[in-house]
């Protein structure tokens, strides 16, 4: 079938879902697993992350011959700023560029800053900030946080430097938090070719950055602490969010409060802001079906990361409709790269 082109606010909406999953998800494991296995588990989504999206990322964003200190601070104010997050890049020299990361903070957004263990920023930062040097081949390179996001400093802020040796394991990442970033110019804030980045293609990757958290972190916190406790939790998170999120999705998309119909064309609408394909049909007694297809949030995952991270996925969609006023029953059948959801009355 020909598949609708996603509307705007659909993508917008699909990108704040999958945010406040993500939130949900690291506040679940780290209330029920503790500090040290929730920074284990961001450890290994972002290792993962810039194993797969590092390099292949400066391409896109024209950093290629530029000083590896630089190009690390401009590819993550880039890659941020075009995900919705704001950051601020200084740059020193060719050996030391700053980046400073803006309130709100995108990763823990909103009050949830309030419940998340030091030990989930510093995941995040030896998975990815302490390996840039390594994945480009430059043993001197090394990143220096001077803030935090949760330790009440001025928000997580660092910067690159390219030192006059090589550094040992231990030296890619310090800590510095007496130092300050020096002053903020507009004017030298790198910004991504605009002839490449259109306003459809932003907000595109606006929905993806926030999808391929959740694509990575479910496979991962499986690898954490096991198949049986990830689904538990991805679940459970999964659901208080679809509950939590559903009038602000339905506003977006101009959901209406009502039965099976109502709530399938809801969710035929959110389904489209994914890129995915969506047919509602009325199958008699009060029941409704859809058949979803595309399936981008597992596209080209296979084996149990596809099917973990497609049970989890199925439950923001059942909070959702257990958000309604009218009880309703949902099940939902995968078949390849389809979905056949049946929606009907409690």
């Amino acid at each position: 079938m020909t598949v609708e082109a996603p509307d705007a606010a659909a993508m917008s909406a699909q990108a704040e879902l999958h945010h406040q999953y993500l939130l949900g998800l690291q506040l679940t494991v780290a209330m029920r697993e503790g500090p040290e296995v929730v920074g284990d588990w961001l450890f290994r989504v972002f290792r993962r992350l810039h194993e797969d999206k590092f390099l292949s990322s400066f391409r896109k964003l024209g950093l290629e011959g530029l000083p590896d200190a630089v190009a690390c601070a401009r590819y993550h104010t880039l890659s941020n700023v075009i995900g919705g997050v704001p950051v601020e890049y200084m740059e020193e020299s060719d050996r030391k560029a700053w980046v400073r990361f803006r309130y709100p903070r995108w990763m823990f957004d909103g009050p949830a800053i309030c419940g998340m263990p030091v030990e989930a920023g510093r995941g995040f930062l030896r998975g990815w900030y302490a390996q840039n040097g390594v994945t480009l081949g430059n043993p001197r390179l090394g990143f220096v946080c001077v803030s935090e996001d949760v330790t009440g400093q001025f928000g997580f802020c660092g910067y690159f430097r390219e030192y006059d040796r090589d550094l040992a394991d231990d030296e890619r990442l310090v800590f510095a938090p007496d130092e300050r970033p020096p002053p903020f110019d507009p004017d030298r804030q790198p910004a991504a070719p605009e002839a490449d980045w259109s306003e459809e293609r932003l907000a595109k990757a606006n929905r993806n950055y926030a999808a391929e958290f959740i694509r990575t972190g479910i496979g991962e916190l499986v690898g954490t602490v096991g198949r049986e406790r990830a689904l538990e939790h991805g679940r459970r998170a999964a659901r208080l969010t679809g509950l939590q999120h559903y009038r602000r999705m339905a506003e977006a998309v101009a959901g209406v409060d009502g039965g099976p119909e109502e709530t399938a064309d809801f969710l035929a609408a959110m389904f489209r802001g994914m890129g995915d394909g969506a047919e509602v049909e009325d199958t008699g007694g009060g029941a409704v079906s859809l058949r979803q297809t595309g399936l981008r949030i597992v596209r080209g995952l296979t084996g149990p990361e596809r099917e973990s991270l497609l049970a989890c996925w199925i439950e923001l969609w059942r909070g959702a409709v257990a958000s309604h006023r009218q009880f309703m029953e949902v099940d939902a059948e995968a078949d390849g790269d389809t979905l056949h959801w049946t929606i009907r009355p409690a």
